[in-house]
């Protein structure tokens, strides 16, 4: 069905499996001379966006293509989670997964016509890029486009921030990259001196994966009290977490994942990556006929020698303890031992607000740099 449409440009919503697909391939033409971005595996993005993928439990979504000519040259999506609707008490829908050339009379009538459908939800506010929600993929990339994204991060042409600008957005939140070399870990004496008088009472674990479903469970707790005061946030359910965690433990070796205990009691923990953009980068988005083989054989044999660190947490009231920095580190310093051991380089932590003066702190005091910056924006609907 059309939803806008002029002489050049028709605004599409995507319905059924044909123009699921096209949605998903529109990056293909955005990113053919760049030799920075990573093709997605379609696999993977078609089951992100099956209505059984447990996100759509609390949200409604509705996605559209841009085409011109017949051609699909652009995307959008808009959300509404309940979840979030909950948490903060306001209208505020979500924009996500844009894709335009540099035209603005594209960006335009995807953006009139997420914003229509968010207004039809009694929606009063939209926020946005949420690649579906806070939880997932977030922020439109604005500095860093220079280099390849990590696992599960997005890339973007220098042109998208002003065009979004244009089409009445404001930017509301930045959130950083930081890239560490696993070979120069620096142990800050503060920081050591934290961890000597701490380190009695703290014993950090691999994650035990005959345990595996009790363990994760753990994990989700301590990020949903860990980050309930963070910007926009959004607890995890239970369905989402375990989803994720199927995930994980197909990829991620198990010293990859590390509980810290205080006295007894789990309070933090951390996740690292290994950099699967590396192995998929010539795959093209495609895993048969023989992608399978190669991203299994390249995880066993030829290990990435980059990883990225998508989730930590302090459980809240340690945050602002003597125990806060050295649960931090200790889990940073076993993950990255963890990654050395397998040959990792070089490993992302992200995305970090960038007013999160406390992790920022601790990361930069172990070595990391800003590597990327990425950028949210909002509109009054």
């Amino acid at each position: 069905m059309t939803e806008i449409s002029n002489a050049k440009i028709q605004i599409k919503k995507v319905s059924g499996k044909q123009a699921l697909n096209a949605f998903i391939r529109v990056p293909w033409r955005i990113y053919k001379n760049d030799p920075n971005w990573i093709a997605p595996l379609v696999s993977e993005r078609k089951g992100a966006f099956s209505p059984k993928h447990p996100f759509f439990k609390h949200a409604a979504w509705r996605a559209w293509v841009a085409e011109r000519d017949g051609t699909p040259v652009g995307r959008i999506s808009a959300q509404v989670d309940q979840l979030h609707l909950q948490q903060h008490g306001n209208n505020t829908g979500f924009f996500g997964l844009i894709e335009s050339p540099d035209d603005d009379e594209v960006f335009s009538a995807l953006f009139e016509t997420a914003e229509s459908w968010l207004r039809e939800q009694g929606m009063e506010r939209v926020t946005g890029p949420f690649n579906l929600n806070i939880n997932q993929e977030i922020g439109l990339l604005v500095e860093g486009s220079d280099s390849p994204p990590y696992i599960m991060t997005g890339h973007a042409p220098a042109y998208y921030g002003p065009a979004i600008e244009r089409c009445g957005y404001q930017p509301v939140q930045d959130l950083l990259a930081y890239e560490l070399d696993s070979g120069s870990l620096r142990i800050p004496r503060i920081m050591q001196a934290l961890i000597d008088r701490s380190g009695d009472r703290i014993k950090v674990r691999n994650l035990d994966r005959k345990n595996s479903g009790a363990e994760l469970e753990v994990m989700r707790d301590i990020f949903n009290d860990a980050w309930k005061n963070n910007w926009n946030f959004v607890p995890f359910t239970r369905d989402e977490f375990n989803a994720i965690g199927k995930e994980l433990l197909m990829i991620v070796p198990p010293d990859f994942i590390q509980i810290a205990e205080i006295d007894g009691e789990d309070s933090a923990f951390i996740v690292l990556l290994p950099n699967i953009n590396e192995v998929i980068a010539d795959l093209n988005g495609r895993l048969l006929p023989i992608g399978w083989a190669k991203l299994l054989w390249r995880l066993k044999v030829k290990f990435p020698k980059s990883g990225r660190v998508p989730l930590m947490g302090v459980r809240e009231k340690y945050q602002n303890t003597r125990f806060g920095p050295a649960l931090a580190y200790m889990t940073i310093k076993g993950v990255i031992d963890a990654g050395k051991a397998r040959g990792l380089e070089r490993v992302e932590m992200s995305w970090i607000l960038d007013h999160n003066h406390g992790v920022r702190n601790i990361i930069e005091s172990v070595g990391g740099d800003i590597t990327k910056r990425y950028r949210m924006y909002e509109k009054d609907l």
